[in-house]
């Protein structure tokens, strides 16, 4: 996986995520993870196709999810109902498209897909990009010492054969 495409996500996840909960936000060290994998309880997924085809996976528990949709809507919220899910889907809008914009500006022509949420226990994302495609893992800590949670950017990317 480039470079290239991975810095335009981390980038704008670390803008947007600033600007939009007001909080400390602090990158964790990158790594590699199955491109199969379990999700921790609340994700939304939006699929590339074009130039390069893939997926960023935008995943975080429950408490975690709570407290971006409750600073996203000046509001507190107790439970993942259709406000609290339409919130996290809209945050990964604003991400990807925000690192999209970047990569056309590159030169990288792609499409996106509408984001899809997931939530529930013991749930697993997997591609079909066979066995040697692994997941970019970028940590947000959110919070003064992520006491807010965490969110980490999936990204499974690969340039069309």
């Amino acid at each position: 996986m480039r470079v290239e495409y991975i810095n335009p996500f981390v980038e704008a996840a670390f803008n947007v995520l600033k600007e939009v909960l007001n909080t400390e936000v602090k990158r964790g060290d990158l790594f590699l993870k199955s491109s199969s994998m379990q999700i921790m309880g609340v994700a939304a997924m939006v699929g590339l196709a074009g130039d390069v085809e893939g997926r960023v996976l935008f995943d975080m528990n429950k408490e975690t999810a709570l407290f971006v949709v409750s600073a996203m809507n000046g509001e507190e919220f107790k439970t993942m109902d259709e406000m609290a899910k339409a919130t996290i889907q809209e945050l990964a809008n604003m991400i990807t498209a925000q690192a999209v914009t970047k990569l056309h500006d590159l030169g990288f022509k792609f499409d996106l897909t509408p984001p899809a949420l997931f939530t529930g226990d013991n749930m697993e994302v997997a591609t079909n990009m066979g066995k040697d495609v692994e997941a970019l893992i970028v940590p947000m800590q959110l919070g003064v010492g992520g006491k807010s949670g965490k969110i980490e950017i999936n990204v499974v990317i690969r340039e069309r054969a």
